[in-house]
């Protein structure tokens, strides 16, 4: 970030926004948004070592002893596209069923969809607030006893972190408070969250990978930033986000994050490559920007770049932001932007999902302030940072 405040020929559009006074960059509605998106590569350092110290490795370690039968990963909203990156990580490292489902239908349809114990429940959560967090920890622990609680947030007042400190069965990791986005949108909270997750393998999430991964979130900043603005100018009415596996969950949050930040202007769909071919490859039309966030595996990247041939074929779509490791000459087409990540010897799928999830950020948060729109607050008088109230019907008090 530190090389952002002196202007340079490539980084000009995020250079000049954070050349603006702070009463400036407030009054234009972006000062929390772009602060957060920027101090990602920073807070990945600090969330590694808080997972690495020797407390939380022994929270973590007790959380997985004794071994659970099935791994569930909840949370609203963003928080659940955590989830759905984790879920494949986790599941190939530790090699138990790991699934990812919304708090929401945990709260409505616990006993249909939650498997059967022992198992353990990991809430992931921004501020722990959400009415629906609560309320799925405490069903959970009166109608399933069984299961095992793992909070992740980072929030430490919030009710998530805070409501069950005399309860066994639950323990909290807190993550530090600059991860508590103050951005109506989530960016640093998603990534770190991530991460914090993460956290439960700690021989395959090294130093090296999250060092892989805030180099090419920085070289996204450096030297990729104008030509992500440049596209958010385009005359973008909808937009596709792609990924596969764990980078599913990064196509999910992408195709929010646009959506949140324009009010909806920009309407998104995320799918998985194979996935577009099946009737959804109709929502790409002239106006569609592509976002691809390929694989690191070369067997699975070889079915997306196909994908992406055929969509160049056919001459559909505005134009693609591709962001992976060794992305062929032959799947761009004038006016595309390519990001090429670094790969980690350890673990190869983190630092593309996590630069994806980045490139992602900054094409909404551009096509924000192209539209008029202010990217700490879009949506004013419909959302708020925290979900507001809403009647409990049969939860545990």
């Amino acid at each position: 970030m530190s090389s952002l405040h002196k202007k340079t020929k490539e980084n000009d559009m995020l250079a000049a926004l954070l050349e603006r006074p702070a009463e400036v960059q407030r009054a234009a509605g972006y000062a929390d948004t772009l602060r957060e998106i920027l101090q990602q590569p920073a807070t990945w350092e600090g969330t590694f070592q808080l997972t690495h110290a020797s407390a939380a490795q022994s929270l973590l370690t007790r959380a997985l002893d004794p071994r659970p039968a099935h791994i569930v990963l909840t949370g609203s909203g963003s928080s659940i596209y955590i989830g759905e990156c984790l879920a494949p990580l986790l599941q190939a490292s530790l090699g138990l069923p790991v699934q990812a489902i919304a708090a929401g239908t945990l709260l409505t349809h616990w006993r249909s969809v939650l498997p059967p114990g022992p198992g353990l429940l990991i809430s992931l959560a921004r501020s722990g607030d959400s009415p629906e967090s609560a309320a799925v920890v405490n069903t959970v622990l009166a109608e399933a006893p069984a299961w095992r609680h793992l909070v992740i947030t980072c929030n430490a007042e919030g009710k998530l972190a805070t409501q069950y400190r005399d309860e066994p069965r639950v323990s909290a990791l807190v993550l530090d408070e600059r991860t508590n986005d103050r951005s109506l949108v989530m960016t640093s909270s998603f990534t770190n969250l991530l991460l914090g997750g993460l956290g439960l393998l700690r021989d395959a999430m090294t130093a090296e990978a999250i060092e892989k991964a805030a180099a090419n979130a920085q070289g996204i900043f450096d030297t990729h930033a104008d030509a992500i603005a440049a596209l958010a100018r385009r005359d973008m009415h909808s937009a596709v986000y792609l990924g596969s596996g764990a980078a599913f969950g990064a196509a999910r949050e992408g195709a929010l994050k646009m959506l949140e930040m324009t009010g909806g202007k920009v309407v998104t769909m995320a799918e998985t490559f194979l996935g577009l071919r099946h009737g959804p490859m109709s929502f790409v039309h002239p106006h569609t920007m592509v976002v691809a966030v390929l694989s690191a595996d070369p067997a699975v990247r070889r079915y997306e770049c196909d994908l992406l041939r055929e969509l160049s074929r056919k001459q559909l779509g505005m134009a693609k932001l591709i962001v992976g490791d060794e992305i062929p000459a032959d799947v761009l087409s004038m006016g595309d932007v390519a990001i090429t990540t670094s790969a980690s010897a350890s673990n190869p799928d983190v630092p593309p999902l996590l630069a994806g999830v980045v490139a992602g950020q900054l094409l909404a948060f551009f096509r924000c302030l192209q539209l008029g729109g202010k990217p700490d607050t879009p949506s004013e008088g419909v959302l708020t940072r925290v979900v507001e109230d809403f009647a409990l019907h049969g939860a545990t008090p």
